[in-house]
């Protein structure tokens, strides 16, 4: 038989299905255990309604005994009514010296009680009335000597009543079970709507349009929250879209610069050979090829750093040793003024890619700087704090956050001379986020921009 023409397995039921069978099973059993307990608690009180009727009777019949003989009684004690069908009175020897009309001849129990003891849901003897409850008390009077009461109550009505108790839930339980499911059907009905159309509209977005969102129902519930947690991602993936296009724009820009340049150079080369000399190389090809190995390697840095991979190797590292030999080379190829107050400090982390980090502030910073650069480095309460700054023209407030995005320059051109790549500050705060620092920009003392990183410092 084809696989099409088979009822879909348990496992393949929709949720409206399972959650309403699931509804069905509990409630079958809840209605079920709800109902043995009512059917116990009534049987047990109309029991216990028949038994106080019954010591009622014999209470009544035994004080007359105290008095009377079994033969001078009252009949209107031993007379039975609608739940008391049959009444003995029995002697020492179990005879029956009196009974009510209608009860039968022989002993309904014969084994008597204590004296002055109340026994019920005694068995009738075999060839008595059936369906009844008895119960006997046993009494003893100086006039009359031991006797025991026997009142016999009908359980037919009692039985009754439960039995109509079990019918009547019998009957209204599937319909409660019936509408229970019917109910939890439409409501997940209903709920799975709207995650329908949060499906369907999902589905409709593409990469070429990311501006779509999907609708939030107006409840606030949690299809509502997780409408809001799909428009959440999808900003969030369209803010990464938007800076992915934006990155390999900008990366485009920059490498399409040195390889102009190169190339430009390597054709007139060609054609002129002669004008292929040292010179051409020294001060064209190789920095341009230079400039394009550096950018490379920013931009592998930084896709390791999106992909969670920028693997660190840390060892105990003198920051101030690190910092000192950058100083130096600084020094060497510049005629800034370079201020310095520099702490022995010991941190665990990278050395080069510290190194990485030191270089670049401080490359940073004598690109701006007009006349000055300072250099500061501090422990503060187990912490490392290294500060680098310069008096040049700094960075507006609502600008500090935003040099730290890649390619992100405050200059609006692209000069290499004043902008560089714009990776800098970005590939500062992969390696310093790595090590378990912050990074932040101040306003520094001479005016221009002042790079603080606070890093954790090794006792």
């Amino acid at each position: 038989m084809s696989r099409k023409w088979l009822p879909p397995a348990p496992s393949q039921w929709g949720l409206r299905v399972r959650s309403a069978l699931l509804v069905v099973v509990i409630l079958t059993i809840a209605l079920g255990a709800a109902t043995l307990a009512l059917t116990l608690v009534l049987y047990r009180s109309l029991v216990s309604a028949s038994d106080d009727l019954a010591t009622a009777r014999l209470r009544q019949i035994a004080y007359q005994l105290q008095l009377d003989a079994p033969d001078d009684l009252d009949n209107g004690g031993l007379v039975p009514d609608s739940q008391i069908t049959a009444i003995q009175i029995l002697d020492a020897n179990a005879a029956v010296v009196a009974s009510s009309p209608g009860s039968p001849a022989r002993p309904m129990v014969t084994e008597l009680p204590a004296p002055d003891s109340v026994r019920h849901g005694l068995r009738p003897e075999v060839g008595c009335i059936d369906d009844v409850r008895i119960s006997t008390l046993t009494t003893t009077s100086p006039l009359s000597g031991t006797h025991t009461v026997v009142v016999a109550l009908d359980q037919e009505e009692l039985e009754n009543t439960i039995e109509l108790v079990a019918v009547l839930v019998g009957i209204g339980a599937p319909f409660i079970v019936a509408l229970a499911a019917a109910s939890t059907y439409a409501l997940v009905s209903r709920s799975l709507g709207s995650v329908e159309r949060i499906r369907t509209r999902v589905a409709a977005i593409s990469i070429a349009d990311l501006t779509d969102r999907v609708p939030v129902p107006r409840q606030r519930d949690e299809i509502a929250a997780l409408a809001h947690t799909m428009n959440d991602m999808l900003t969030r993936i369209q803010n990464g879209h938007d800076a992915q296009r934006r990155f390999v724009g900008d990366a485009s820009h920059e490498l399409r610069s040195p390889l102009t340049t190169i190339t430009a150079a390597l054709e007139l080369g060609h054609a002129r050979p002669e004008l292929l000399d040292a010179d051409l190389i020294a001060e064209t090809l190789l920095p341009e090829a230079e400039r394009m190995r550096r950018l490379t390697q920013d931009l592998l840095l930084l896709a390791r750093a999106d992909e969670h991979d920028l693997r660190i190797h840390p060892v105990d590292t003198d920051l101030d040793d690190i910092l000192t030999t950058e100083i130096r080379r600084l020094r060497g190829h510049t005629t800034l003024t370079v201020t310095t107050a520099v702490q022995p400090v010991r941190i665990s982390g990278d050395p080069d890619q510290i190194q990485r980090v030191v270089l670049n502030l401080l490359d940073n910073a004598a690109r701006y700087a007009d006349s000055t650069v300072e250099v500061r480095l501090a422990r503060d309460d187990g912490t490392a704090r290294l500060e680098i700054g310069d008096d040049g023209p700094g960075i507006p407030d609502d600008e500090r956050e935003r040099v730290f995005d890649r390619f992100y320059r405050i200059q609006h051109d692209r000069s290499r001379h004043t902008g560089g790549t714009g990776l800098g500050l970005a590939i500062v705060a992969e390696i310093v986020t790595a090590h378990h620092g912050s990074v932040h920009i101040e306003r520094s003392s001479a005016g221009g921009a002042l790079v603080v990183i606070e890093l954790p410092a090794s006792e």
